[in-house]
């Protein structure tokens, strides 16, 4: 295991994006990164973990779980020390917020 020293924020960063590549909406075959439904995501110097996120709708059925399943996936992050998950609906999500590989899986592109 690295020493906490060495784990600089960037390497945390990436350890977060990879986690958030696991999650997925279930009614949805692509990862909530890919999706779009990530909008911001910050490590700190304290190696505490801010994430702002969206629902493909308010009335999502998952408004309750996914949130969590974000918290909870970056919490067992060794390095990080804290997590807050801030759900937003502003800006509304489009599909345009996608990546290019998530258009193409759902035949937007």
């Amino acid at each position: 295991m690295e020493d906490k020293q060495q784990v600089t924020t960037e390497d945390l960063e990436k350890q977060v994006i990879e986690v958030l590549k696991t999650i997925y909406d279930p009614e949805i075959p692509i990862n909530i990164y890919e999706l779009g439904l990530i909008y911001e995501v910050k490590v700190h110097e304290d190696r505490s973990v801010y994430v702002k996120m969206t629902l493909t709708a308010p009335n999502c059925p998952v408004a309750d779980i996914l949130p969590q399943q974000v918290e909870w996936g970056i919490a067992s992050i060794p390095d990080v020390s804290d997590v807050r998950v801030e759900l937003t609906f502003d800006p509304p999500f489009t599909i345009e917020m996608m990546s290019d590989e998530a258009k193409l899986t759902l035949g937007f592109m």
